[in-house]
C-alpha cells in the first residue's frame, strides 16, 4: 500500500488541482483519504471527528493547492502533515479546560507520536513493514520472520532493525508546526 509516488505525479496533481479539476481532487481523495482519516482517528479517538478532519483537510487542499511545495517533500507527506496538524489542533481545542496544561500537552504529545508512528509504518517500504508486522502481530522472532518471508536471517535482522529505527523517530517532535502557514485551527 505504501508505494513511492514519483515527484512528477505530485507536481501534475498540484497543477490539476490549481486548474480546478474536480477529478483530481477525487483521485487525491481516493489515494490519501484512508491515511488522513487514520491519522485523525489515531489522534482524536473519535470516528465522527476523524470524518470531519478528513473533509476539512481535503477542503483546504482544494482551496489552497499552491500551498504545496514539492521541494519540501512528497504530496503524501504534505497531506499527512496537514491532517496531523489539524487533528492535534482539534484535540487541543476539545481538551482545553479538561485538566491541567501539562496533562493536555502530554495527551497531545502522545497522540502526535502515535499518529507519526502510524504514518511511518504506512509509508515504509513493504519488505520492512512485512517484517515488523510478523514480529509485532504474530510474535515472530527474526529467525521465524526470515523463514516466513523466505529471506536470510541476516536480512530479517536488518529489516527489523531498520524498521524499528524508523519507528523510534515517531517520538521526536517535528521542528516546525506540522500545519502550513495560514491554516486555521477550526
Amino acid at each position: 500500500m505504501a508505494k513511492d509516488v514519483p515527484p512528477r505525479w505530485d507536481r501534475r496533481m498540484q497543477q490539476r488541482l490549481a486548474r480546478g479539476e474536480a477529478a483530481a481532487l477525487g483521485e487525491l481523495y481516493d489515494r490519501f483519504a484512508s491515511l488522513v482519516h487514520g491519522l485523525a482517528h489515531r489522534v482524536l479517538g473519535d470516528e465522527k471527528a476523524a470524518d470531519r478532519i478528513t473533509r476539512e483537510v481535503f477542503g483546504y487542499i482544494w482551496e489552497n493547492p499552491d500551498a504545496y511545495d514539492p521541494k519540501q517533500g512528497s504530496m503524501r507527506s504534505w497531506v499527512a502533515r496537514i491532517a496531523q496538524g489539524q487533528a492535534v489542533a482539534r484535540l487541543r481545542q476539545v481538551e482545553f479546560g479538561r485538566g491541567s496544561h501539562e496533562e493536555l500537552e502530554q495527551k497531545v504529545r502522545s497522540a502526535n507520536a502515535a499518529a507519526r508512528a502510524d504514518y511511518i509504518v504506512t509509508s515504509m517500504p513493504a519488505p520492512l513493514r512485512a517484517a515488523l508486522e510478523l514480529a509485532y502481530f504474530k510474535r515472530r522472532d527474526y529467525r521465524q520472520a526470515a523463514a516466513d518471508l523466505q529471506i536470510s536471517e541476516d536480512e530479517a535482522r536488518r529489516r527489523l532493525r531498520l524498521g524499528l529505527q524508523l519507528l523510534s523517530t515517531a517520538n521526536v517532535l517535528p521542528r516546525e508546526d506540522p500545519a502550513p502557514r495560514g491554516y486555521g485551527t477550526t
